[in-house]
């Protein structure tokens, strides 16, 4: 009998009992604006930003209304204007090459491994062209950390990391996102905590973080925060620093601050379903399992594998055989963008180059969800789909 999967790839968990509670407690006030808080009461959004600083190891943190806006804020806070050039992955999504698009600036993409990484000796060859590199931790793979910012800061390039799919991973023990001067951080539905919405950012730099805050749109309110440095840091940027308003309101910082309590047991969790799907499909013919590195601790909330060098029809074919029996599986080789799948040549708005390297592996790139409805068991029912499919395909079957 042919095996079916039943889930939903775009079926998360529900909200927690105790964030729902919270949720409540925050509306039954009707004060939902982060500066809009009684008396001496920190606030939702103050709080989270306190906690979180204290989960990632880092000083400051601030709370927006998403992971792009955080980028972008991120741009704005290290002085990225106009014409000004920043390097960034040729695999990533929309909201990072649009971030610095935002801000009038030009994205320097750099070329993808077959580990689905910046490609370091890509990097290394145009770290003269920018000053900044907005590094994204695409579907939750870390590059060699340390060799990245002996390159970056031997150029002296500034990193933003953007850690979307990598919250709560680890590169040799070190948090993902304190590397750089910035991290960011999205907490949208698919993300590893879920507002709907939203983002932070963090820094263990005063002044850069003075900047975001004032972008965000503090006003002169700065002193609620708690999570961010002290008043002489905004001595001369509160006069000179642009409202570009994308504040986090406190329903959303109420629904967020359980979801980090229990962060580090979700991690583990979604790494079962990984290992689970990447034991099942590996040694699948023509299928190329993404091997980790073992100074990674990852956070698998998606899983990646490689049709490498197969032709476009075939890829096909396996995406339409699997979900005829429910697996749902994204491809980056197709030439339209669809869905989240573009690439650095789907955006007319970024100028860039072939690069035959980074063509090949996203021509060849199979992505699926991993949501923790899914149980383990589940996982190894889709691993088995894969393979039968992938391998069915591969034989001319």
């Amino acid at each position: 009998m042919t095996e079916i999967f039943r889930g939903t790839f775009t079926q998360q968990e529900p909200i927690p009992d105790a964030a729902i509670e919270a949720a409540v407690r925050v509306m039954r006030t009707g004060r939902l604006h982060r500066y809009n808080v009684a008396g001496d009461e920190p606030g939702e959004v103050a709080l989270l930003e306190q906690e979180f600083a204290a989960a990632m190891g880092v000083k400051y943190c601030l709370a927006v209304a998403s992971g792009g806006y955080a980028l972008a804020c991120a741009l704005r806070a290290l002085g990225v204007g106009h014409g000004d050039r920043v390097l960034t992955n040729a695999f990533t999504l929309a909201p990072v090459p649009g971030a610095i698009a935002s801000v009038g600036a030009v994205p320097v993409f750099v070329g993808v491994t077959e580990g689905l990484v910046i490609d370091l000796d890509d990097l290394a060859a145009k770290a003269d062209q920018a000053d900044v590199l907005m590094l994204s931790h695409m579907r939750g793979h870390l590059a060699d950390m340390d060799r990245l910012m002996e390159i970056c800061d031997a150029a002296g390039i500034r990193v933003i990391e953007d850690c979307a799919h990598t919250m709560g991973a680890r590169w040799r023990g070190r948090l993902s996102g304190t590397d750089g001067v910035i991290g960011c951080y999205s907490t949208q539905t698919y993300k590893h905590l879920n507002s709907g919405e939203g983002g932070l950012l963090v820094t263990d730099d005063a002044q850069v973080m003075a900047r975001a805050v004032m972008l965000s749109g503090s006003y002169m309110l700065y002193g609620r925060h708690l999570a961010a440095p002290g008043p002489e840091a905004f001595d001369e940027v509160r006069y000179e620093t642009p409202n570009v308003s994308g504040r986090m309101d406190h329903l959303r910082a109420a629904i967020l601050r359980p979801q980090l309590a229990r962060l580090a047991a979700q991690c583990d969790r979604w790494n079962a379903r990984y290992r689970a799907v990447e034991e099942g499909v590996r040694d699948t013919p023509g299928l190329t399992v993404v091997d980790r590195p073992e100074d990674e601790y990852f956070v698998g909330s998606s899983i990646q594998f490689l049709l490498l060098d197969w032709a476009a029809e075939k890829v096909q074919e396996v995406l339409r055989r699997c979900a005829a029996r429910g697996v749902e599986l994204k491809w980056f080789g197709g030439a339209e963008p669809v869905g989240f799948t573009s690439r650095y040549d789907s955006w007319r708005y970024a100028p860039s180059q072939p690069m035959p390297a980074t063509d090949r592996v996203l021509a060849g790139l199979i992505d699926m969800r991993l949501p923790l409805t899914f149980s383990v068991e589940d996982c190894r029912l889709i691993a088995r789909i894969i393979r039968a499919e992938a391998g069915a395909v591969w034989q001319g079957g």
